[in-house]
């Protein structure tokens, strides 16, 4: 099994996108469950403390960041989903690790921020606070915070095993980033069997994924 399951066509521009709002573990099973999101990791941004770790971490924010393809889903919105799903501004915050960023890696992700941040001022009737800037550096976090809800569920790890042989593979796929949403509530397994139909794949790498989960015990 390709270590970097797709739903795109192998034409498609994959872009980034870097952004805090809290505790990692939540959003990165929130925007996993979307379609066009292909994969998600979870790590430290927005300091300039040398090597960050969840016990250490300095300055920095817990941070997501998501691989999508926006032909499928725009950066718009997921900027959307971003501000619609947590509170942006400062007065609830200690220090930096929970508040809520945003690193633009474009003019045109900038563009887009500074278009839906008025869209959503106006919606919210306040001004927001999130910390926007350039993307400097992300940090990985360490393993057992990658795919967190998943991981929780390790009869189904062990199921996973014929289809990803090690983590890492298992991390960086789609099919894992839309369990990790799934066991959080995000979505219908229906729903994701479906969507796995369309997936630009092997035929039969699609049988075996939609076949796992449908027999995957919990």
């Amino acid at each position: 099994m390709n270590s970097q399951t797709k739903e795109v066509s192998n034409n498609s521009e994959i872009k980034t996108a870097t952004f805090g709002m809290g505790c990692f573990w939540g959003p990165d099973s929130r925007f996993g469950s979307l379609r066009g999101v292909l994969r998600t990791r979870v790590g430290y941004s927005g300091g300039t403390t040398e090597f960050p770790s969840y016990r250490q971490l300095g300055d920095h924010t817990e941070t997501v960041e998501i691989d999508f393809d926006d032909s499928i889903i725009s950066y718009e919105e997921i900027l959307r989903h971003f501000w619609n799903n947590h509170y942006p501004n400062r007065d609830q915050y200690k220090g930096t690790q929970y508040i809520s960023l945003l690193r633009f890696r474009s003019d045109e992700q900038l563009d887009a921020i500074e278009h839906v941040k008025a869209e959503m001022e106006i919606k919210i009737g306040e001004k927001i606070e999130t910390d926007i800037a350039p993307f400097e550096n992300f940090t990985l976090a360490e393993e057992r915070h990658q795919k967190y809800y998943l991981k929780r569920y390790p009869k189904a790890i062990e199921q996973l095993k014929d289809l990803y042989p090690d983590l890492e593979s298992l991390e960086n796929s789609t099919f894992a980033a839309r369990l990790n949403g799934f066991v959080k509530g995000f979505g219908r397994k229906e729903d994701l069997l479906e969507e796995i139909s369309h997936w630009e794949m092997d035929e039969v790498e699609k049988v075996k994924l939609s076949r796992t989960l449908n027999d995957m015990k919990w």
